[in-house]
């Protein structure tokens, strides 16, 4: 599975009507391409941080879109009053659910990079073993994902909670996991956000 993540920083003003025009127009145009998933849509409503993520069977259907997705790509953009967007694709490498998102549903995204790319399946395993079963021990969590760039030693997980206050009470125990993890493998975290999720239509199937 493959997926292509849209970040762009947004008129915070015009954010309502950017998510009306993922939901209700780039939405239903993307799911009816061959090999897509779904799509999902982190925002940040404060500094107009916008993250749209489209997800694909194969690595050979998402590169088929790459041309058809631009003009849906730039009038979002205008929609939303943003500027150039970073446009990303990735391998996914795990997903788990404990339970679906719903409304009000919250998520940390963690930015990473590798530094030796020949590790990167070393890597995703001791994530998995390491991190996997203290989030399924947390109030509130609903899923979480890791993507990975292999040839740019690359990753990025993100954490969905029930809510903002679930997201909140698990700040401390976020901070000590990663701060455990990039003491032990040869990882650095490069950034962390907390976002909203807008919209969450990822039909992934659970990768472990």
């Amino acid at each position: 599975m493959y997926a292509r993540s849209t970040t762009l920083t947004a008129d915070p003003a015009r954010m309502d009507d950017g998510i009306a025009d993922i939901r209700d127009d780039v939405m239903p145009a993307v799911l009816e391409m061959d090999g897509c998933v779904g799509l999902s849509m982190l925002c940040d409503r404060d500094s107009g941080r916008c993250i749209v993520t489209t997800a694909w069977e194969s690595e050979e259907a998402m590169a088929a879109t790459r041309e058809r997705v631009r003009s849906m790509r730039d009038r979002a953009v205008r929609q939303f009053g943003g500027h150039e967007p970073e446009v990303r694709e990735w391998e996914i490498a795990t997903v788990h659910r404990a339970h679906a998102a719903g409304d009000g549903a919250c998520a940390r995204v963690i930015w990473s990079r590798l530094h030796d790319t020949a590790q990167i399946d070393r890597v995703i395993e001791a994530w998995k073993a390491a991190i996997l079963p203290r989030l399924d021990e947390t109030d509130g969590f609903c899923s979480v994902s890791l993507m990975v760039d292999r040839a740019q030693g690359r990753g990025v997980s993100t954490v969905t909670f029930d809510s903002r206050e679930a997201m909140d009470s698990s700040r401390e125990m976020g901070d000590r996991m990663r701060d455990e993890f990039s003491s032990r493998m040869p990882v650095d975290i490069t950034e962390v956000a907390e976002m909203d999720l807008v919209i969450h239509h990822l039909r992934v199937p659970e990768l472990v």
